[in-house]
């Protein structure tokens, strides 16, 4: 620069209108649309999902659920065959085809079979949810091999081998999403239940390394419920007090875990992680399971 003050040339904002210039129109070429990620490219195909358990209870309002987006649903059952027609009825009345699979979880063949059973009837599962789970009491006083495997079996290994089947029938072209069924208690874990709570932490490790192994023809997530329906010998006023023992002052009904399981079903950007669904109940630790905190004649069990 001059350093001339008297050389620069003067701005003035607004600028004038200019004069005696003709408008021209530029024909451009349109800008490509930037590159879409593979997992929005997937060949369009009926969606499928597989939900085990899904005769009863939360598995039924997750099967429902799924249906009334647009999903056929292989409904899993082991011993609710009555049941599983009901819900296979109440899926076709909402339009879409279901089928009902029998099938012992424990039974690592028949668990296996269940996904080319499902690819038979309705086509691929896109949507796998492991809902089913073992659940009875134990604790470190009386633990033993025995209740720990079937805990195991049906609860860790059945979701393991389904996982494992899904992905090789997905193939290279498609892609689809595991969902597991977990447990708050994992976040504020107490010894009560004590083989059931060692299997749902297997499967809560599991949701990470199969996340990681199965990427990208899978995604893998959890849900992990609260206190949400009657258990086995619990009084209707003790589970309403567990339910509203929270932060929210309540917890999950079947209907909430349901719209968790078709959130995670359609987020594309979501896997190997733990979506809890409580009430906020994993926030309070407890040194029992809740069930004992809110049914007196049951305080002193296991003790």
């Amino acid at each position: 620069m001059s350093g001339q003050a008297g050389s620069r040339p003067k701005f003035v904002y607004p600028p004038a209108p200019l004069t005696g210039i003709r408008r021209m129109t530029v024909a451009s070429t349109p800008r490509p649309t930037p590159a879409i990620s593979d997992r929005s490219r997937t060949p369009a195909v009926p969606r499928v999902a597989l939900v085990t358990g899904g005769a009863r209870r939360i598995g039924r309002a997750i099967a429902l659920r799924l249906a009334g987006l647009g999903w056929d649903v292989a409904v899993h059952y082991e011993r609710s065959h009555d049941e599983a027609l009901e819900a296979v009825a109440a899926i076709e009345a909402l339009g879409r085809r279901a089928v009902a699979l029998q099938a012992s979880l424990a039974d690592e063949a028949a668990t296996a079979a269940l996904i080319g059973r499902c690819r038979e009837a309705l086509g691929v599962p896109t949507c796998l949810v492991n809902n089913a789970s073992r659940f009875e009491y134990d604790s470190a006083a009386d633990f033993g091999y025995q209740a720990l495997e079937r805990h195991m079996r049906v609860n860790a290994g059945a979701p393991l081998v389904l996982a494992r089947e899904m992905h090789a029938a997905l193939g290279e072209t498609q892609r689809g999403v595991v969902v597991n069924l977990l447990d708050q208690k994992l976040a504020n874990p107490n010894p009560d239940y004590l083989s059931y709570t060692l299997s749902k932490a297997a499967l809560d490790v599991a949701t990470t390394l199969l996340a990681q192994a199965f990427a990208p023809r899978l995604r893998v997530v959890g849900v992990a419920p609260g206190v949400t329906l009657l258990s086995v010998d619990q009084t209707p006023a003790g589970f309403a007090a567990a339910h509203a023992s929270t932060p929210l002052g309540a917890s999950s009904t079947p209907e909430d875990i349901a719209q968790a399981v078709a959130y995670l079903a359609e987020a594309p950007a979501v896997t190997g992680t733990v979506l809890y669904v409580d009430g906020g109940q994993h926030l309070a630790s407890s040194s029992r399971d809740v069930k004992f905190l809110t049914e007196p004649a049951d305080a002193d069990r296991s003790r």
